[in-house]
């Protein structure tokens, strides 16, 4: 059977979003599946828009552009706003509602609030929020294989970010257990 999965990460410039999207098309790498990664941006560098839509798929990709995601990772108001309504039946919403004031309706999606920025805040590293719900979407979609995910932060954390790298992985376990 194939897997494709479709998804969209918004919110603010500086929240990471494009890095937690390169470690989702990392893992399809590793997994030897078509991968495609487009990045978006606001015209203001930090606190603009930022968001990026991933495609993981077992058959060739036909369009990088995510119009209707399969999974959505929103860590602000507006990309709540946008994005939630259109994602597919049956898919998938995790909300940093620490930034988010409420869900618009989106019955189609199961939708899963949690508070990642303060959550990492608490963990002691809230530039990780991304990574958190990177984990806790991982948990809901298992979009790879557990071990790959691990391989894929390894090599998405630069070596000059050496120090990074547990408490990515940190992120990724407070995230999935979420």
């Amino acid at each position: 059977m194939s897997r494709t999965l479709n998804v969209v990460l918004a919110g603010f410039g500086g929240q990471g979003l494009l890095f937690a999207g390169k470690l989702m098309a990392y893992a399809g790498l590793i997994e030897d599946r078509h991968v495609s990664w487009l990045p978006s941006y606001g015209p203001e560098m930090r606190g603009g828009t930022a968001n990026c839509s991933v495609c993981l798929s077992d058959e060739p990709i036909g369009s990088p552009l995510v119009l209707a995601p399969d999974a959505l990772i929103a860590m602000n108001q507006p990309s709540i706003d946008k994005f939630a309504p259109e994602v597919t039946e049956g898919g998938v919403v995790v909300a940093d509602m620490t930034l988010i004031g409420s869900v618009p309706e989106a019955p189609q999606a199961k939708i899963f609030q949690i508070p990642a920025t303060q959550m990492a805040e608490d963990a002691g590293f809230k530039q990780l929020a991304n990574i958190i719900c990177a984990g806790k979407l991982w948990a809901e979609t298992r979009f790879c294989e557990e071990a790959t995910l691990w391989k894929a932060i390894e090599k998405c954390v630069p070596a000059s970010k050496a120090a990074m790298l547990e408490l990515n992985r940190k992120a990724l376990e407070i995230g999935m257990n979420a």
